[in-house]
């Protein structure tokens, strides 16, 4: 892959994260308390339905099953836990929690997709994890065990989307605006009964629960993901995993520009610490990579 044509994938995909950075301002600023599972509906189904209505096209036979399964793992049951952990958690706790999924999609990766995971992988991983530590740890922040949890189940349906999304490929002649709408389209029926049955609706909507709705179909879901599985297809999936590091660096300069919170100088180096993690999980010249992590690490 010519650097020049790198680059220019990594900074269209690093879109993705840096938009879901914003899920959790939308979510404590613009949408009605206590309802994770309205909040994951109306971002996935209205969205999957607009793709469909535009793109006109379907899966062959054979693929139906792969797209719902992806549509759940990717859109359906990420979307329920990253809200629940938005609600339950600071915003900063709750991607510092998720940040653990890059570890699991190399997991799956060496799993399914047989991937060789190199030294620098791990010197990513290291610099990954500190750098969204320092951006979002403080002493003050509460913690919820329901919470981590959800973080942590979020992180493994992400993982195993983004890894079956490389292995199982995107079907032949369907666009990518299709595969993507039809997997809103999945994750929002997946949500929709549980919605009715667990939340129902609430009595009145303000003009910025609309807002803020309208910005998670529209700019948190069909643009981000479009542009998500395009990375996924265009770039190596360990590489994919660690660009989505860049959603709390969006959540803290949001919280910076928009709330008026304070960045402190552990937040800068974590930010700093997150684009060396991102460079650790770049390709390397193929001279470069014939030595695994299990051979590095017995040295």
């Amino acid at each position: 892959m010519a650097k020049h044509t790198l680059l220019l994938n990594l900074l269209i995909t690093a879109l993705a994260p840096m938009v879901w950075g914003s899920t959790y301002i939308v979510t404590t600023e613009l949408l009605p308390p206590d309802m994770p599972l309205l909040a994951s509906t109306l971002r996935a189904l209205p969205a999957g339905l607009i793709l469909l209505a535009l793109c006109r096209t379907a899966p062959r036979r054979g693929w139906w099953v792969r797209v719902a399964i992806l549509g759940i793992l990717n859109i359906g049951a990420f979307f329920y836990f990253l809200f629940v952990a938005a609600y339950y958690l600071p915003g900063g706790i709750a991607a510092l929690v998720m940040s653990c999924q890059p570890l699991i999609v190399m997991f799956f990766s060496v799993m399914l997709l047989k991937t060789r995971l190199s030294f620098h992988h791990a010197l990513a991983a290291v610099f990954g994890i500190t750098g969204v530590a320092m951006l979002v740890l403080n002493a003050s922040a509460g913690i919820s065990w329901q919470g981590i949890l959800a973080g942590v189940a979020g992180s493994i349906c992400m993982a195993g989307g983004i890894v079956l999304t490389k292995y199982w490929g995107r079907p032949d002649g369907l666009s990518l605006l299709s595969f993507t709408g039809w997997q809103l389209t999945f994750g929002g029926l997946f949500l929709l009964p549980l919605t009715l049955l667990l939340e129902g609706l609430p009595s009145s909507l303000t003009v910025n629960n609309v807002l803020g709705y309208s910005y998670l179909a529209l700019i948190g879901a069909v643009f981000s993901y479009m542009i998500w599985f395009r990375g996924i297809e265009k770039l190596p999936t360990v590489t994919t995993s660690f660009i989505g590091f860049l959603s709390p660096v969006s959540a803290c300069l949001l919280g910076f520009f928009i709330l008026g919170e304070t960045l402190s100088q552990y937040q800068l180096l974590g930010a700093f610490s997150i684009v060396i993690a991102l460079y650790f999980s770049l390709p390397r010249p193929q001279a470069a990579t014939t030595t695994t992590l299990t051979t590095q690490l017995s040295k």
